[in-house]
């Protein structure tokens, strides 16, 4: 198989990750935190280093217990939504943002709890700060931007927003589902307050975790309450980090996975993967703009762009596309809306039902890319 679905999840993970992961279970198979014995105390390590690791990579702060986990960006995004947002609020978001992000906003605001404005993205698939800037009210509570679309893969200017939101004394909350672990974030540069993550794509760690960094001075209501294995005769939910945000047992597998993979990530180094990536990014969209028939969408730069590539043929749905490159040329990619239509119908792709999307990873290969490329030339040419 050709996998070009990388956006979706990463695939396959290094071996480090396997080995790591079961290794960790078959060793280190309890509940951190909850007893003092020797295999619990060494499992709590492996998660408090992992908070650690993370906040150093996005540069969050100097408090790795304000690096909390759940079990993806969408669930980190709920309850950083639903947790910030209050009667009356005003929330400014773009239509480059994916479901994870719409649908909580979408709720709240049909509930009359919230207003919010959808701005939009310009020609080559960014928004611009100036909008940002014009559409922030008196009672607006926070922005809220894709750190990169998992669309077009266009990367924001987050540390123009956040200094507006700075300015402006607003929260700014990035979803970091399609940035962490593929480029670079700086939380305190680009003046970001909270920053989800998800492990099971750039972090080349397993589905089922994630999370989010919340920066001291910035107030999550509780909007869940449950076990924490701290201070149980205390009747309410901990107000401390890390259990402010966390519930339950964690999901132990899926922190060794992402201890594994975040590691993988930082020996191998971020900015010379994304060159890499970058690099065969170019050699299809080059490609694909050569084949009759096929049109691209917002990939006219290498800069600010992540190894993401939307395009359809025409005469084809991209289901259709999908379908013809999965059964005959063992080619796995993404075709339909993926799970942003604010950002199809800035491209116009939303009554044709989407677009194809390549994604690339960091074991996507140039022959795989060659490939692809003879793949979607021979498609093409069956109706152009």
């Amino acid at each position: 198989m050709i996998y070009l679905d990388n956006s979706a999840t990463s695939f396959p993970k290094p071996d480090a990750v396997y080995d790591f992961m079961f290794n960790c279970y078959r060793k280190h198979g309890v509940s951190p935190g909850r007893s003092g014995f020797d295999a619990a105390i060494e499992t709590e390590e492996i998660v408090f280093n992992t908070r650690k690791m993370l906040t150093e990579l996005f540069n969050g702060g100097g408090d790795p217990n304000r690096l909390t986990f759940g079990y993806n960006a969408t669930d980190a995004l709920n309850l950083i939504i639903q947790g910030l947002c209050e009667k009356g609020d005003h929330v400014v978001t773009s239509m480059l943002e994916h479901n994870s992000v719409l649908r909580p906003l979408y709720c709240l605001e049909q509930k009359g709890l919230i207003e919010v404005s959808y701005l939009p993205f310009d020609e080559a698939g960014y928004v611009h700060p100036d909008d940002i800037k014009k559409a922030i009210r008196k009672n607006t509570k926070f922005v809220i931007i894709t750190h990169c679309s998992n669309v077009i893969g266009t990367i924001q200017p987050l540390t123009e927003i956040g200094k507006i939101c700075k300015e402006a004394g607003v929260i700014f909350v990035v979803d970091g589902s399609q940035g962490a672990g593929s480029v670079n974030v700086d939380m305190q540069a680009s003046h970001i307050d909270v920053y989800c993550f998800t492990g099971h794509k750039c972090l080349m760690g397993p589905t089922g975790i994630g999370g989010s960094y919340v920066r001291e001075g910035i107030t999550i209501n509780h909007t869940r309450y449950g076990g924490t294995g701290v201070r149980s005769a205390y009747p309410g939910h901990l107000e401390e980090y890390p259990w402010r945000l966390e519930y339950g047992t964690l999901n132990l597998l899926g922190v060794a996975g992402l201890y594994a993979g975040v590691k993988w990530v930082k020996e191998q180094g971020i900015e010379k993967m994304h060159q890499q990536e970058m690099r065969q990014w170019k050699i299809l969209r080059d490609g694909l703009q050569n084949i009759n028939g096929v049109k691209i969408y917002c990939a006219k730069s290498v800069e600010n762009q992540n190894p993401v590539l939307s395009f359809n043929i025409n005469g084809f749905e991209a289901g259709d596309v999908g379908t013809m490159l999965d059964v005959d040329y063992d080619i796995a990619c993404r075709t339909g809306l993926q799970c942003a239509p604010k950002v199809h119908e800035g491209i116009g792709t939303i009554d044709i039902h989407g677009t194809v999307r390549f994604s690339i990873g960091a074991f996507t290969t140039d022959e795989e890319i060659d490939k692809a490329l003879i793949a979607v030339k021979e498609i093409a040419a069956i109706k152009n």
